[in-house]
């Protein structure tokens, strides 16, 4: 069996490390790899080479750094199936879902190489004769990328090709639970030998000490950084320490708001496509639903059809699978733990509620429904991370509007009515950086994926994505007439 080496400077190599991690398949529970548990002192050789080769890879030509961003993605795609092969086997994904994510990727390093040539400065009016003011935009530096289990593919996307076009070294820190698709593209990448040594550096390990490391790291000028508010939290004061940058998207509480005016049908399927996305492991999937009271018993007994229609399986075994396991078996017991203590409280379930029954093997849990739920329940407050979608009902829009503001959470939200005048309310009082509306939550590569409140800092994709990976130099020259 394969136990990942590091890749530092161009090659790869061991760990100062012993002790390894093992990674295991969600739907199998085999062990399908084991990778390095790396020191600080190896995360430290991985900083060396990133900021050695900063100069010289910033000063590259734009278009250079383009293509070569356009050709990742054109080897991915020559790879296609082996990465979707092995993102299933790591992180249990559906294998349409699997295909999805691997194309999003590959569209994100083509999509990210086109700003090569729209990085743009500015020149400024100056209130002084004979001065003009420039403003230019220059690479941050060297950037830490920490990459989640869930989008394992397509934020290695994310964090990769954003740094390489604008200019900067990174290290990457896949999540120790799924790292076999990022080891992979660590091996293409090396076999194309295009990516100057050090540009492009691979080290595995846990978040307490390889990306407490990085997050500490004098030498590490951007932390961007994918996962749950405790990750960013940590992830914060390490990087307090040095006044270093920080990009971070966080986890989420998506309301789902259904009036009176929505077509059910629509918001019955658009709701359990963001639900269940993922086996319900995604940031944007819709984590609690607010029917209309005079709407509420058809559009609960649509979503109850819908949910009995889900099949659960080994998305390898089973390419018509609906959705496959959860990442972990602590996932699973934290998912089932909620739903209980919520029935427990007094909330009914419709659908599903338990494991999985007739299975000896994988993390697999029951799509589940619940109802009569309130909203001071754990189950509307805290993120659920699986398939479980609790229900409430509310008279007015204003009502609707407040219980989805009813949270610490920012990132997505959505609503479903074919009413302008409601939809536009919705959006100009829900406080949440994304808004889909009569849609699945699901954003474009070409938009701007951030969060508001503890949902993150920053964001990514598009242009306003690209403006965290880079700095501001304004420059006042004078002359003489």
């Amino acid at each position: 069996m394969e136990t990942h080496k590091l890749y530092i400077n161009g090659q790869f190599v061991q760990s100062e490390a012993t002790e390894t991690i093992d990674v295991i398949n969600p739907a199998t529970e085999e062990v399908i790899s084991k990778i390095a548990k790396a020191t600080e002192n190896d995360v430290n050789k991985a900083v060396e080479a990133a900021n050695s080769a900063q100069r010289e890879w910033e000063l590259r030509p734009p278009i250079e750094r383009g293509e070569i961003v356009r050709e990742l993605g054109n080897e991915m795609e020559a790879y296609f199936e082996t990465f979707v092969q092995l993102l299933q086997e790591e992180q249990g994904k559906a294998y349409d879902l699997a295909k999805g994510e691997v194309e999003l990727a590959i569209d994100y390093f083509k999509y990210m190489s086109e700003w090569a040539r729209r990085i743009e400065g500015e020149v400024i009016p100056s209130d002084r004769p004979n001065e003009n003011i420039f403003l230019y935009k220059k690479p941050i530096g060297v950037v830490a990328g920490i990459v989640p289990w869930n989008f394992p593919v397509f934020i290695l996307a994310r964090k990769v090709a954003t740094a390489l076009v604008t200019g900067c070294s990174i290290v990457l820190k896949p999540s120790q639970q799924t790292p076999n698709t990022a080891y992979f593209f660590s091996k293409m990448l090396d076999d194309m030998n295009i990516v100057p040594a050090g540009v492009y550096n691979y080290v595995t390990g846990t978040g307490s000490t390889v990306g407490n490391q990085l997050s500490s790291h004098a030498d590490v000028d951007l932390v961007s950084i994918t996962g749950s508010i405790g990750a960013g939290t940590k992830v914060m004061e390490a990087a307090a320490k040095n006044i270093t940058k920080v990009n971070l998207e966080l986890g989420g509480k998506a309301p789902a708001i259904v009036t009176e005016n929505a077509d059910l049908d629509l918001a019955v399927e658009n709701i359990k496509t963001s639900r269940l996305l993922n086996n319900g492991q995604a940031c944007t999937n819709a984590e609690r639903v607010y029917v209309q009271e005079s709407v509420a018993d058809t559009f609960v007994e649509k979503l109850k059809e819908a949910f009995a229609d889900v099949t659960a399986d080994k998305p390898m075994k089973n390419k018509d699978a609906d959705i496959g396991p959860l990442i972990n078996e602590e996932r699973l017991e934290e998912v089932d733990q909620m739903v209980q203590d919520a029935v427990e409280a007094g909330a009914e379930l419709v659908a599903g509620g338990n494991p999985v029954e007739g299975k000896s093997y994988g993390y697999f849990y029951q799509p589940t429904i619940l109802t009569k739920v309130e909203q001071d329940m754990d189950i509307i407050q805290d993120e659920i991370f699986g398939p479980v979608i609790p229900v409430m009902t509310y008279k007015t829009l204003d009502e609707a509007i407040e219980l989805g503001n009813d949270t610490e959470y920012g990132l997505s939200s959505s609503v479903y009515t074919n009413d302008l005048n409601e939809a536009m309310k919705v959006v100009n009082q829900l406080k949440f950086g994304e808004t889909f509306i009569n849609r699945e939550n699901m954003e474009a590569v070409q938009g701007y994926h951030a969060g508001m409140r503890k949902s993150g800092l920053g964001g990514t994709d598009g242009k306003h994505g690209v403006e965290d990976f880079l700095v501001t130099q304004v420059v006042y020259m004078e002359y003489k007439q």
